[in-house]
């Protein structure tokens, strides 16, 4: 099985439904995982420690598509 790293990393929005970070510097990086079930379940995890911050947002990067766009799924 080929490694598709992904980032999980979160923090405050601007507005609830975009992807501008308030402040890249106080962002929550949670960490880098070596596939997309172990990413989601960070991602869920970390999530669901600020789901009453509707200003609060977590996102899973596909870092594997950045390093290797050629070989990336859609």
């Amino acid at each position: 099985m080929t490694q598709k790293l992904h980032l999980v990393m979160g923090g405050r929005v601007k507005d609830p439904t975009g992807l501008e970070f308030v402040d890249l510097n106080d962002m929550d990086i949670v960490g880098v995982f070596p596939d997309m079930a172990t990413a989601k379940n960070a991602w869920k995890s970390a999530a669901q420690r600020t789901v009453d911050d509707a200003e609060m947002k977590y996102v899973i990067v596909h870092l594997h598509r950045l390093l290797d766009p050629e070989t990336a799924e859609a």
